[in-house]
């Protein structure tokens, strides 16, 4: 799983497969690898595919948004906002999507589905965060600009690497090489961001910039 974060992770560490010390233990891991020079890399199947295949691509725009999260999580984190472990859970639930992105179905043993299958029920859980702020905040009465101070601004950008995530995603579920709820997901993480975005907002008193129409 060749993929910023995952990639790094996930190839760089020096535990056996047991647990115990690998024979490079003594020295710094290296982070580079060279598996990939030749433009393909590994789904957790064992596939080598090219880098620019759609999975990849579907990877990359994952790892991209919780890195996007994380920053919003940052700005959050020193304004005292309490949704900021809601973050964190997202970012981590991030990790389970790409697993089950990297496992094709086409290519999946049942041991490989069990380790990254991806049920319903994140997805409740993030209508609920939703409804929940939804009922705080004011009616939303014209388009609203990225905008509203450093969180919230940070939340919308969240929002639209998800909203790109989400359009990677979709051919994988329609051609059945991943989860249908992984989808569902990112759909609603979108809204979350959204919602959240004018949360932080108006706990915060930032004003929130709507669109006006530039005179001709």
């Amino acid at each position: 799983m060749e993929a910023g974060l995952e990639k790094h992770q996930s190839e760089a560490g020096g535990a056996a497969p047991d647990g115990g010390s690998s024979a490079r233990s003594d020295r710094a891991p290296r982070i580079y690898t060279r598996t990939g020079d030749a433009g393909f890399s590994s789904t957790f199947t064992g596939e080598r595919r090219p880098k620019g295949d759609r999975i990849f691509e579907a990877l990359g725009a994952t790892d991209e948004l919780s890195s996007a999260i994380g920053l919003a999580g940052e700005y959050s984190s020193e304004k005292g906002h309490t949704f900021v472990e809601q973050l964190h859970k997202v970012q981590c639930m991030l990790q389970d999507v790409g697993s089950n992105i990297a496992t094709p179905l086409s290519s999946a043993r049942e041991a490989h589905l069990k380790r990254t299958s991806f049920s319903e029920k994140p997805v409740l859980e993030l209508e609920q965060w939703i409804d929940s702020y939804s009922e705080q905040l004011p009616p939303l009465r014209a388009f609203i600009l990225p905008s509203g101070g450093k969180s919230s601004a940070a939340l919308h950008f969240s929002r639209a690497v998800c909203r790109r995530a989400e359009r990677c995603v979709v051919p994988l579920v329609q051609a059945g090489e991943a989860d249908p709820n992984v989808a569902k997901y990112l759909n609603r993480l979108s809204d979350y961001l959204f919602v959240l975005a004018r949360y932080a907002a108006m706990k915060e008193g930032k004003e929130e910039k709507i669109y006006i129409k530039p005179e001709a």
